[in-house]
């Protein structure tokens, strides 16, 4: 009988609960933390633990610069909740935190999402092997790709803590950093009218000289994304130059067998694809599930009030000529069409202000970005796009005078404004324009009878 109960002790001791759960997610500046919620103990063991609950006040973090609070409530054998909250200027980070405590040995789970991974692991390990170092903290990151729970094991609760307030900075600096790719953007589809998209085959066919089937091919579709190319040098508070093309010597162009002008610079990739072309509103980072969600009711909400700054009239843009966004024709980075409202009373613009105030009034703006000033343009060309690996990628540019010289004063047409997307980058629609997420319908053209 006393083996028995021995062997009973024993095992209640090695019992494990439920695997905790910590969840750090960069939300708006007005959301409010979660609350985590613990299944209920049931009363027998409650008895049997009753009396040796112990609050460990030296296990309370507290850090003055983000607002890092943690106590841990701790017992020898069961799991005890905690809620912490880290804020910063510009995003709140909600975590709910639970310990699991077994032989003296602290364990906690923390939710990371994937694209903020990597910058918990650092280059090559570097940022995880520094804290487990220092802090004697393991951290344990999921085998599989699309799994995002990332386990935290070590001696005192202390620890434990420490290291969820130094994940919760390194995440509220990858938000904020360059580093994390914008994933999503606000757009108005121009790819959706057949003769603009064919117009700007006809003209990459005229530059490359290369078959109609190459250029609408649309084989490494996605490799062709940079991974900051919807920002178009549009976030540079930089004046657009439009400069009279220079004189220089005739030049010979000579193609090569892949469609490209190598003494130009010039190859397929650093053209835009028709099928995507489009004006930016706004770009996006929302690298989760509930941020896509908020950016989706954000722009069906302001439907009514975007139609209302268009006087509830249909909005056309006409396309004229090519800019150059910093430099010259000589050494272009960025080529575009200006854009123009057809009519000229600034309607669009108003429209795009209101999506604008909107999302940031939401806090799923950048601070740096909330401050640009909105300049609509249609990019064509653009030297982020390369494939190819140049030595210097900050001074990469291509020779376009003969470009400017064919196409400087080009009528593009004037084209119908039909809808705002929330659309989503590097993935496709059927029709090979980006993924719409979500989208409001703006005024139809009347249709002639």
């Amino acid at each position: 009988m006393e083996r028995a109960q021995g062997a009973s002790n024993n095992a209640a001791k090695h019992r494990k609960t439920n695997p905790p759960l910590q969840t750090w997610r960069p939300v708006s500046t007005q959301a409010s933390p979660r609350e985590a919620h613990l299944d209920e103990i049931s009363n027998s063991r409650r008895k049997q633990m009753a009396g040796t609950s112990i609050t460990d006040s030296e296990n309370s973090v507290l850090d003055e610069t983000t607002n890092v609070g943690i106590e841990v409530t701790t017992n020898n054998t069961f799991l005890s909740e905690s809620s912490s909250t880290f804020s910063s200027s510009a995003t709140k980070v909600a975590a709910e935190n639970t310990m699991e405590v077994i032989r003296e040995k602290y364990s906690s789970s923390v939710e990371v999402d994937v694209p903020l991974m990597h910058f918990l692991k650092g280059k090559g390990g570097s940022v995880q092997k520094q804290i487990e170092q220092e802090t004697g903290v393991k951290i344990i990151f999921p085998s599989g790709k699309e799994e995002t729970l990332v386990v935290l094991e070590g001696k005192s609760a202390e620890s434990i803590g420490k290291v969820s307030e130094r994940i919760a900075k390194i995440l509220e600096e990858a938000v904020q950093s360059p580093m994390l790719d914008y994933s999503h953007f606000i757009s108005l589809p121009l790819a959706i009218h057949p003769d603009l998209v064919e117009k700007l085959n006809n003209f990459q066919r005229s530059i490359l000289g290369v078959s109609a089937s190459n250029v609408d091919s649309d084989k490494d579709e996605i490799l062709s994304e940079s991974s900051v190319d919807e920002i178009d040098e549009a976030a540079s508070p930089s004046v657009p130059v439009k400069q009279p093309v220079q004189e220089e010597k005739p030049v010979i162009v000579k193609m090569d067998n892949k469609g490209s002008q190598p003494e130009f610079d010039i190859d397929k990739s650093i053209f835009i694809k028709p099928k995507t072309f489009h004006l930016t509103v706004l770009m996006l980072k929302l690298w989760n599930k509930d941020r896509i969600a908020q950016a989706s009711d954000i722009l069906q909400s302001v439907s009514s009030q975007v139609n209302d700054a268009l006087e509830n009239r249909p909005i056309s843009i006409q396309l004229r000529g090519l800019t150059c966004m910093k430099g010259s024709p000589a050494r272009a980075r960025v080529v575009y069409a200006p854009v123009l409202e057809v009519g000229g009373e600034g309607r669009l613009v108003r429209a795009c202000k209101v999506i604008t105030e909107a999302f940031v009034k939401s806090g799923l703006v950048l601070e740096r970005d909330a401050k640009q000033e909105l300049r609509l343009h249609a990019t064509i060309m653009n030297v982020r796009h390369r494939k190819s690996k140049k030595s210097n990628r900050r001074n990469d540019s291509f020779d376009a005078r003969a470009i400017f010289r064919q196409y400087g004063e080009q009528d593009w047409g004037e084209y119908p404004v039909p809808a705002v997307h929330l659309s989503q980058r590097f993935k496709f629609d059927e029709g090979g324009y980006y993924h719409c997420c979500c989208s409001i319908p703006l005024p139809e053209v009347a249709q002639s009878e």
